[in-house]
C-alpha cells in the first residue's frame, strides 16, 4: 500500500513537473517571438525592412509581414510563398496579440505559438508583423523528462523498502509480545511481555498488557487466598460436626441426644452462614444490576431492629423518612450486618442514626459503646475473613464476611461505608454509610 501511494504521488509530481517545464518553455518561446517581432517592427518604422525577405535572429523562428489589404509584403525564408496567416488582429487600443493556432499554413507542426504586432497608426497603411514557432510538445526537454521519469520507480522502491523495514521492526516487537502471551498460563502468571526500547504505540500497548497482567495476577492471588480462607472457615464447623457424630456413634448410651443435636445445629448454622455470605458475595460480583426501588432507610432500620431480639439495647434515631433508590433485600442485608456486628461488640447499647447531608446524601450511622477499633485496623475489618484477635471471643458467631459484603453493597449503590471516629470522647465504633438520596417528600424535616 505504501509503494502504491508512493507510485501515485510520484506520478502526479512527474506530471506536474512536465507541466511546469512545458510552461517554462512556452514562456521562453513567447519572449523570443516578442523580441523578434519588436525587431522587425523597428525595421519597418525605419524603412529598413529588406522586403520581400525577413531574416530572423534564430533559425527556428518564422516571420511574416502582412499589410492592411491582407497581402504578404515580407516573409522569412521558410514562410515564402505561403498565404497570409489567418490570425485575429490586435484588439483596439493595443498593438499586440499573443495566442496559439492550429489553422495556419506554416512548416514545423500542426499548432503554433504566435505573437502579432500592429505597426503604424490605425487605418490605411498599417502593417502586421507575425512571429511564430511550433508549440512545445509534451516533452519539450526530453533528457530532463527521462531523468525525472527514472525518479518514479526509484522513489517508489525506496518508500516501499523503507516501509517494509519499519513494518518488519514493528512486527518483530508484536511477535515477541504474542509469543510471550502464548506461554503465559494460570500457573505462570508472573511473567510479563517485553517492552520495546522505542516509546511508540507498541511500547504503550506492551505497558497496557503488563498492567493488565499485574491486575490479573492480583485477582488470581486474591482468589487463591479467598479459597484458602473459605476452606479454613468451613473446616472448623465441619470438624465440629464430625466430632459430635463420632462421639455419638462411639458411645450411643452415654450421649445426651438433645445436647448433641444442639451442637450439630450450631455447627450447621455456622456452615450455613458462611455459605450464605459466599452466595451474597458471588451475586454482587456477578451482577450489580439488581432490581431497584424506592427504599425508606428509616423504616428499613426499624424493621431490622425489630426482626429479632439482640444482646444489646438498639435505638433508632431519625427525624423522618430518608429515601434512596436501591435493592431492598441488599440494603436490608447491609443494615443487618452492621447492626449484628455492633451488637456483638457493644457493651450494652447500639445507636442507629438515620439522617441526610446536603446536597443529596442519605447517611446511616451505627454506633456501639464497645471497646472500639484501633485506627490502624479500621481498613482491615473490611477485608474478607478478617476478625481482629482482641474481638474473637465476642465474634465467635461471625464469618468475617459481613463487613466486606456491606462495603460491596454500598459500592454497588454508588455509596461508601467507612469506620470513623466517634464525635464524643466515649469508646466504641462508629460505622458511617453514605448513599445517594432520592427526593424527600414535601415537608420532611432534615437532620444534618
Amino acid at each position: 500500500m505504501a509503494a502504491m501511494v508512493a507510485l501515485l504521488l510520484t506520478t502526479l509530481a512527474y506530471v506536474a513537473c512536465l507541466w511546469l517545464i512545458r510552461r517554462d518553455v512556452r514562456t521562453d518561446t513567447g519572449d523570443d517571438l516578442s523580441r523578434e517581432g519588436r525587431r522587425i517592427a523597428t525595421l519597418i518604422h525605419a524603412n529598413a525592412l529588406p522586403a520581400p525577405h525577413v531574416y530572423t535572429a534564430t533559425d527556428n523562428t518564422l516571420a511574416q509581414v502582412v499589410n492592411d489589404r491582407h497581402r504578404v509584403i515580407a516573409a522569412s525564408p521558410a514562410m515564402e510563398g505561403r498565404p497570409p496567416l489567418a490570425f485575429p488582429r490586435p484588439p483596439p487600443g493595443d498593438d499586440r496579440r499573443d495566442g496559439t493556432s492550429c489553422a495556419v499554413d506554416a512548416p514545423g507542426g500542426p499548432c503554433f505559438q504566435i505573437v502579432e504586432y500592429r505597426v503604424g497608426l490605425p487605418g490605411p497603411g498599417q502593417d502586421f508583423v507575425f512571429t511564430l514557432a511550433p508549440e512545445p510538445g509534451l516533452f519539450p526537454r526530453p533528457l530532463l523528462a527521462a531523468l525525472l521519469a527514472l525518479a518514479i520507480p526509484a522513489v517508489t522502491g525506496l518508500v516501499g523498502y523503507g516501509t517494509w523495514l519499519s513494518a518488519g521492526q514493528t512486527l518483530r516487537s508484536v511477535e515477541a509480545i504474542r509469543r510471550e502471551l502464548d506461554e503465559i498460563t494460570a500457573t505462570d502468571i508472573q511473567r510479563r511481555v517485553p517492552v520495546p526500547h522505542r516509546r511508540d504505540e507498541i511500547a504503550v500497548l506492551a505497558d497496557s498488557i503488563n498492567a493488565t497482567l499485574d491486575r490479573l495476577e492480583e485477582a488470581v492471588a486474591r482468589q487463591r487466598a479467598f479459597v484458602v480462607d473459605v476452606s479454613h472457615e468451613l473446616r472448623s464447623p465441619l470438624a465440629g460436626l464430625r466430632m459430635e457424630l463420632e462421639l455419638a456413634l462411639a458411645d450411643p448410651d452415654a450421649t445426651d441426644l438433645p445436647d448433641t443435636l444442639r451442637a450439630l445445629l450450631s455447627n450447621t448454622d455456622r456452615v450455613g452462614a458462611v455459605v450464605d455470605d459466599l452466595l451474597a458475595l458471588a451475586r454482587l460480583e456477578a451482577d450489580r444490576n439488581f432490581p431497584r426501588e424506592t427504599v425508606d432507610l428509616t423504616e428499613l432500620a426499624d424493621e431490622e431492629v425489630l426482626r429479632r431480639p439482640r444482646r444489646a439495647r438498639v435505638t433508632v434515631l431519625s427525624e423522618g423518612p430518608v429515601t434512596v433508590s436501591g435493592g431492598r433485600s441488599e440494603l436490608s442485608r447491609l443494615l443487618t450486618n452492621l447492626i449484628d456486628n455492633a451488637d456483638r461488640h457493644a457493651g450494652s447499647a447500639v445507636t442507629v442514626i438515620v439522617c441526610t447531608e446536603e446536597p443529596a446524601t442519605a447517611v446511616v450511622e451505627v454506633i456501639d459503646d464497645g471497646r472500639g477499633i484501633d485506627p490502624e485496623d479500621r481498613e482491615r475489618v473490611f477485608e474478607r475473613f478478617t476478625r481482629l484477635n482482641e474481638g474473637r471471643h465476642r465474634d465467635a458467631g461471625g464469618t468475617g464476611l459481613g463487613l466486606a459484603i456491606s462495603r460491596d453493597i454500598a459500592a454497588a449503590h454508588g455509596g461508601s461505608l467507612v469506620l470513623a471516629d466517634r464525635q464524643t470522647d466515649e469508646e466504641g465504633a462508629r460505622f458511617v454509610l453514605r448513599l445517594p438520596r432520592e427526593g424527600d417528600p414535601p415537608g420532611t424535616p432534615r437532620h444534618g
